[in-house]
């Protein structure tokens, strides 16, 4: 069995954050220390084939403070959130929660691998949803595309035109109508959220 690239380079102390496994169980209220590398999640996981560090050495990277070896791998993004993880361990280590956590910290930090899509994705998401109200197709796919593969997007002008004319996909975004400045509006909402990752 070949060496993974954990196994290959060498990381030194000083590149470790060792404050990292206390942050992500903080913010996913988990037992992350409670992980006996038993190996169920990883021999559950439908996608750990394609994955270039099973679920269980993703948690043993997090206790150990290889942040940017974890955040910079492309298990947490293929993670399907199917939960089957989750419901196995026998630790009841919520390991589909540490995966949305270490999401939102690679995005917040920008060291999801280069041109993934889905990364690339959330973060149109959430900024058309700041801007609009609600998602805007059209403009959220255009921007994916322009920041991941711009040839993908002449290969799917047409499907994109078969749902505009059929009336599918919207060239104009719709907003809603409380974006800013009444109490409970989108801006309320949003900073709120914004508070709880911070």
């Amino acid at each position: 069995m070949p060496e993974s690239h954990w196994q290959r380079k060498i990381t030194y102390e000083e590149q470790l954050n060792n404050d990292f496994a206390r942050e992500i169980a903080e913010e996913t209220g988990d037992k992350l220390y409670g992980c006996i590398q038993c190996g169920t999640c990883s021999g559950g996981c439908p996608v750990s084939p394609y994955m270039d560090y099973a679920p269980r050495r993703i948690i043993a990277m997090t206790r150990a403070g290889f942040e940017r070896k974890v955040l910079e791998s492309n298990t947490i993004w293929l993670c399907a959130s199917c939960y089957n993880c989750t419901v196995e361990c026998p630790k009841q280590i919520k390991i589909t929660e540490v995966m949305y956590a270490l999401k939102q910290r690679a995005i917040r930090k920008s060291v999801h691998p280069r041109r993934f899509t889905i990364p690339v994705l959330a973060k149109e998401f959430e900024d058309i949803v700041r801007r609009y109200g609600r998602s805007h197709e059209s403009e959220l796919l255009t921007r994916m595309f322009l920041k991941t593969n711009p040839f993908l997007m002449v290969k799917q002008a047409l499907l994109g035109l078969r749902l505009f004319f059929t009336g599918r996909m919207a060239v104009f975004p719709d907003m809603i109508k409380a974006r800013g400045g009444a109490k409970g509006d989108l801006e309320t909402i949003l900073r709120a959220v914004d508070e709880k990752k911070s």
